[in-house]
């Protein structure tokens, strides 16, 4: 591979924590021939990068086997701003695969050609939402969760602006059953079982798992979710506390191919569900930032990500000490199809989701009050 030089606390942020921060300016989210303006008030061309040119996808292809956009190694070339920047990214988590654009972006010194700094603090969710919506934190590491929905809904100033990734054929990561005895995944009820997940009702595994419940005649109303830490879900299943469980990446593993357990379905495989949301400082206050963040981004993806990545055998051993993982633990599931595009309806399908768990409340919010696709389309130089 080419060495390029370089979820229901959710719910709770985005309610109670309204009233201290009380309402931010909406930002035009707008995606057009030309990117956000930034403060300036000044159109920002768009125009066509080297190496590029199969950098954009159409985002209503949600088909499984749709190959996502991808630029040549070390494309986008950098474009190192003027005066050194620092970024603030927050996660919840250092160590789940999906972050591995950005922890190898950093360990290879990407955002450094883009005369970036950047720092990632590790936050939960629920800290980080009015964090960012101060710009406190320039980037957060999640998901439109139903929590994010109704902080702008209350006037955070946040946009959804690049997904992460979509699962690879093999993946079962997702929804997995404690089956009766002679029971078939097909024959499975899920009425008035017990759920295990780690945030709740308020994140965006509600939309997969709705179609999961549908297909085994129950509803989110049918029944009862119980929140349970990282390491306590699995063994919650095994033991009998609850009946089924979102399981993730390497997890899953645990119970695949063992008697009495069936995975029921899991994230569509050609909609990222989650990925990176901008705060003021970098949609309006500082946009050449937000654009060279999500060029090293996507410079990371095209260079070190395009495929298979998990069969080179030296770079498994770099991704395992950027994310602190064994690389034997990394090689026992399917590598991730890195996806950076947002696709058209994710957010109308999310929140119709979250409407029907009782997470959100008003009118479903327009896509573009949500999603911001310009900064990834001015990175690789696509006019929509």
């Amino acid at each position: 591979m080419p060495r390029i030089p370089s979820l229901a606390r959710a719910l709770i942020a985005g309610v109670t924590l309204l009233g201290v921060l009380g309402p931010l300016a909406a930002c035009d989210a707008q995606t057009s021939e030309t990117a956000r303006s930034g403060t300036s008030g000044k159109p920002r061309p768009i125009t066509p990068v080297a190496g590029c040119a199969k950098g954009w996808t159409d985002p209503s292809d949600r088909s499984a086997d749709r190959r996502p956009a991808r630029c040549a190694p070390g494309a986008p070339a950098p474009k190192p701003l003027k005066k050194h920047t620092k970024v603030v990214v927050s996660a919840s988590t250092l160590t789940a695969e999906y972050l591995a654009p950005l922890r190898i972006g950093m360990a290879k010194g990407e955002f450094r050609e883009e005369n970036l700094d950047v720092e990632v603090k590790l936050l939960p969710t629920p800290d980080a939402l009015p964090l960012l919506a101060k710009g406190d934190v320039d980037v957060q590491y999640a998901a439109p969760e139903a929590g994010v929905l109704n902080g702008i809904r209350q006037g955070f100033d946040i946009r959804w602006v690049a997904g992460n990734f979509t699962p690879a054929p093999g993946s079962k990561s997702g929804f997995w059953a404690r089956l009766t005895q002679g029971e078939t995944a097909e024959e499975v009820s899920l009425r008035n079982h017990t759920v295990g997940t780690l945030i709740g009702k308020g994140s965006v595994i509600m939309y997969p798992m709705e179609k999961v419940l549908s297909a085994h005649r129950a509803d989110v109303d049918s029944v009862r979710f119980q929140q349970l830490g990282p390491t306590e879900v699995l063994t919650s299943l095994k033991n009998g506390g609850v009946d089924a469980a979102w399981l993730l990446d390497p997890v899953w593993r645990e119970v695949d191919g063992h008697a009495g357990y069936a995975f029921l379905g899991g994230q569509p495989r050609g909609e990222p569900l989650g990925g990176l949301l901008f705060g003021p400082d970098l949609l309006t206050k500082d946009p050449d930032a937000g654009v060279a963040f999500l060029r090293a981004y996507i410079r990371t993806v095209n260079t070190y990500f395009a495929g298979d990545y998990k069969k080179d055998k030296a770079f498994l051993d770099d991704l395992g000490e950027a994310l602190k993982t064994e690389p034997e633990t990394l090689a026992a599931v399917p590598s991730l199809r890195m996806d950076w595009e947002i696709r058209h309806g994710t957010v109308e399908r999310l929140q119709k989701a979250y409407a029907a768990a009782g997470v959100t409340e008003g009118d479903p919010l327009p896509e573009d009050e949500i999603v911001d696709r310009s900064f990834y389309a001015e990175a690789v130089g696509h006019r929509p």
